[in-house]
């Protein structure tokens, strides 16, 4: 086999970064695995690149669930035997109403936290001997700009604005530098991307400047597509160092 594999978590809304990630990694000649804890979900988006001639399969894939996680291996392992790109996309709902780390919802803490840097860090290593078997596999984590306000004290009006998601993908970013030093003696590449705010969620009301999802999935796929040379253990928005 001589396509790439790519495999994207938290493939399940047309809207989505995830489906706007297959999609321009299809063009750039993968064949894109897209991953939902619905199959059905994933299943339609799959069909739908089918349909405009680009290979695509649908799984089912549950980031509380190792064993959907190790299902998922065991697909790959007998179907491509490598795994080229994992990107981790999935992601808890955001608790946006929340202002404080005073007021957070320890249920939806402890649920970002699973979803967002727990599962991410299990799902690595199901993975891992397809991510070794690849030539030159590349991990991307996606985060997000509200892990920043625990990294570097950035003021987003609040006292901690979404503080389940910020601390769950604040957290994704440290598994980050951990996970890129783990990979130092290999070919492997681990990078987190801030994909900026975008409109992915239409029937929620998306901001006014926010960004088409295919443009933020421009960040995505740089961090998925890296030449040997390319940087490790980083964040980056845009292909642009964030710190």
């Amino acid at each position: 086999m001589t396509a790439k594999t790519a495999l994207i978590t938290g493939t399940s809304r047309p809207a989505g970064l995830g489906y706007a990630v297959a999609r321009q990694l299809t063009e750039l000649g993968h064949h894109v695995v897209l991953t939902a804890r619905e199959l059905a979900r994933a299943e339609s988006l799959a069909e739908r690149l089918r349909q405009d001639g680009y290979p695509a399969t649908a799984l089912r894939l549950d980031l509380t669930e190792r064993a959907s996680m190790d299902a998922a291996a065991e697909y790959l392992t007998g179907t491509f035997g490598r795994l080229d790109v994992l990107i981790n996309n999935a992601s808890d709902v955001p608790d946006f109403r929340t202002l404080s780390a005073l007021e957070a919802d320890m249920d939806a803490v402890r649920s970002a936290i699973e979803v967002d840097a727990l599962g991410p860090w299990a799902l690595v290593q199901s993975m891992l001997p397809l991510l070794r078997a690849a030539p030159a596999a590349r991990i991307v984590n996606v985060s997000s700009l509200s892990a920043q306000q625990i990294a570097t004290g950035l003021d987003l009006g609040a006292s901690l604005r979404s503080p389940a998601h910020s601390m769950g993908k604040y957290l994704l970013d440290v598994l980050t530098t951990v996970l890129a030093k783990a990979f130092a003696d290999t070919p492997i590449l681990v990078n987190a991307v801030d994909p900026g705010d975008t409109a992915t969620h239409p029937e929620r009301g998306d901001d006014d400047n926010d960004r088409p999802a295919a443009e933020s999935a421009r960040g995505i796929v740089w961090a998925a597509t890296l030449g040997a040379d390319g940087p490790t253990g980083g964040l980056f928005r845009d292909g642009e160092p964030v710190r």
